[in-house]
């Protein structure tokens, strides 16, 4: 949805996946000078990197945009879980926990709320360092369609947790905008590309000659 939205106002759009790679490939053209501003809906690489999962994208993901005081609106997107392998790859350690086999190749670990709670510390510190604006958008119905109501990793105590230790952190130069709904809504897509779009057109003189965004 955001994709499609900021293409039809004119601007080229690189989409990056959550993978580790797609992380780091992200900050690395954020880096090279060649991105207007980010859109960074998915975030999850940060649980991986912090459990042990196989998707981290290394300890420096969600700090180039921040340095390079490029635009940025983040938000929250499947810190619910970690991602591993086959079922049977899954570490010993982790067997007890709450996992999800999403197909034959990705099972998923759900998030504890003590991991939860780091996250929100992690993310906020990486935020607080940015010397451009930033906006975090909290969706409050849900971080991926796995933690709505009624689904395999719906859990409001872990995810409130993350919420309140991130809240708690963030400094003044992060504007945070809490909105009732999933993180999946059309609605969601849409606040955070005008947010990154209003962002990107203040800081720019000439707006009608942009480059991507995440």
């Amino acid at each position: 949805m955001a994709y499609r939205y900021l293409e039809e106002r004119g601007y080229e759009v690189l989409v990056f996946h959550a993978t580790g790679t797609g992380g780091q490939s992200m900050e690395a053209l954020v880096n090279g000078g060649f991105l207007a501003g980010v859109l960074d809906v998915t975030t999850t690489e940060w649980a991986d990197e912090l459990v042990g999962g196989v998707l981290s994208a290394g300890p420096h993901r969600l700090e180039a945009a921040g340095n390079h005081g490029i635009p940025q609106v983040v938000s929250l997107g499947a810190l619910d879980m970690v991602n591993f392998g086959p079922i049977d790859t899954v570490p010993e350690k982790f067997k007890h926990r709450k996992l999800y086999k999403h197909n034959p190749t990705v099972t998923l670990m759900r998030t504890t709320a003590e991991e939860c709670a780091e996250l929100g510390r992690i993310i906020a510190r990486k935020l607080n360092s940015a010397r451009g604006p930033v906006t975090l958008f909290i969706p409050l119905r849900g971080i991926s369609m796995l933690a709505t109501e009624g689904n395999a990793f719906y859990d409001p105590v872990a995810d409130q947790a993350l919420i309140d230790n991130l809240k708690a952190e963030l400094g003044a130069n992060v504007e945070v905008r809490e909105l009732d709904m999933d993180i999946n809504d059309p609605r969601f897509a849409h606040a955070m590309a005008d947010r990154l779009l209003e962002h990107i057109e203040a800081r720019s003189s000439h707006p009608s000659n942009p480059g991507g965004s995440r």
